[in-house]
C-alpha cells in the first residue's frame, strides 16, 4: 500500500520517495503527493525526478485494488529501477484548481438537499447530479454559494473508525460512491457549520480559496435525475 500524503495535506507539493515497482503500468512508489483519479476527481499530473537528474513525467495516477498509486508515465519514456530514491512532485496549479472545485462541489451539496447520484471535476467546471424531480432556483443557489465563499468557513478533516462510519451512514450523500470501508477507518471533510460528510479528495483550507463561481445549466437528466453545473471563473 502507497502511503498518501496527500489526504493529511492537499498543500504538500512534492516529497522523497522510493519505487517500490516499475512496469508497463507505471511506478509505484513507497510514498506519494500524487492523488489518484477516483471520486469526480482526476488523477494528479507532474514529475519524478532522480537524484541522478533523470526525469519522469507522470500523466496521471491511479489506485489499485490493494491500495498502491500507480503514476502512469508519458508513453515511451523509460521506468525507473526498483529501489530507485526519487522526488515526486505534482503540477500544483493544475491539482489546485481541481481542490478549488472540489471543494465547491461540497457547498453546492450542502445547499441542494438530495442524494448525490453522480458527479466529475475538471480544470474550469464541476457539476453534481442529484436524485430529484425538480429544478433548481439558480439564481438562489448562486447567491447562497456566493455567501458561503465570502463567508470563508474553515475547511478541515477527521478520521472515523469503519464501525463508526457504518452507525453514521446518514452522513453519506453520494449513492454511486461508497465510502471507503475495509480500511480500518474513514475521513470526514468538514466544512465548518455547512457540510459533513466522507470524502477522499483533495479540498482547500477556507472557503474564500474558492474564488469566483457560477451556476451553469441545469438539466434534465431523467425521471429522477438532475444535472447542476458550475464554472471557476
Amino acid at each position: 500500500m502507497t502511503e498518501a500524503l496527500f489526504r493529511d495535506d492537499a498543500y504538500l507539493k512534492s516529497c522523497d520517495a522510493t519505487v517500490a515497482a516499475a512496469d508497463d503500468d507505471g511506478i509505484v512508489l513507497d510514498r506519494t503527493v500524487f492523488y489518484p483519479e477516483g471520486g469526480g476527481q482526476p488523477g494528479d499530473r507532474g514529475v519524478l525526478l532522480g537524484k541522478d537528474g533523470a526525469r519522469f513525467n507522470v500523466t496521471g495516477a491511479r489506485k489499485r485494488e490493494d491500495g498502491a498509486i500507480v503514476h502512469v508515465l508519458e508513453g515511451g519514456s523509460p521506468r525507473p529501477a526498483t529501489g530507485t530514491s526519487l522526488e515526486a512532485a505534482i503540477a500544483w496549479d493544475y491539482r489546485y484548481r481541481h481542490m478549488r472545485t472540489h471543494t465547491c462541489l461540497h457547498l453546492l451539496c450542502a445547499l441542494i438537499p438530495f442524494p448525490v447520484t453522480g458527479g466529475s471535476i475538471s480544470q474550469d467546471k464541476g457539476r453534481l447530479d442529484f436524485d430529484m424531480t425538480e429544478g433548481v432556483d439558480k439564481a438562489q443557489v448562486q447567491a447562497d454559494l456566493r455567501r458561503l465563499v465570502e463567508e470563508d468557513h474553515a475547511v478541515g478533516f477527521r478520521w472515523i473508525t469503519d464501525e463508526e462510519m457504518r452507525e453514521n451512514m446518514d452522513l453519506v450523500r453520494t449513492m454511486s460512491v461508497a465510502p471507503p470501508l475495509g480500511l480500518g477507518r474513514v475521513r470526514l471533510v468538514d466544512v465548518e457549520g455547512t457540510d459533513l460528510q466522507p470524502c477522499g479528495g483533495t479540498h482547500v483550507a477556507r472557503t474564500g480559496e474558492i474564488g469566483e463561481v457560477r451556476i451553469g445549466k441545469v438539466e434534465k437528466k431523467g425521471k429522477h435525475n438532475r444535472r447542476v453545473n458550475l464554472h471557476l471563473d
